[in-house]
């Protein structure tokens, strides 16, 4: 497999740089690899961070807009259940008193 590559500069302080290096001598690559693939792991982490803050957005405006959720000890205990292994009814989401 072939990927385009383009060349970007970064200047490291000399301690972190190496750091890096034992770092990538130590996981059996080189420090180059080593700052690619926490590059990667990053990028990978921010993007599910954004994935999941735009899950939790839409449900929040989903309760804001019929005013209806679970509450959370129903919900707790759901998840205890199955996570035991045990059979449980999924909580079903209502308007709450205020």
């Amino acid at each position: 497999m072939e990927f385009d590559m383009s060349t970007t500069t970064i200047r490291l302080p000399d301690d972190l740089k190496a750091r890096v290096a034992a770092a990538a001598k130590h996981a059996g690559t080189t420090a180059h690899g080593f700052i690619l693939e926490a590059i990667a792991e990053k990028t990978e982490q921010a993007e599910r961070r954004a994935d999941f803050d735009a899950v939790a957005e839409a449900r929040y405006a989903r309760i804001v807009a019929t005013g209806k959720t679970i509450p959370w000890q129903e919900m707790r205990g759901y998840l205890e259940a199955r996570m035991a292994g045990k059979a449980a009814t999924r909580p079903v989401a209502r308007k709450l008193a205020p």
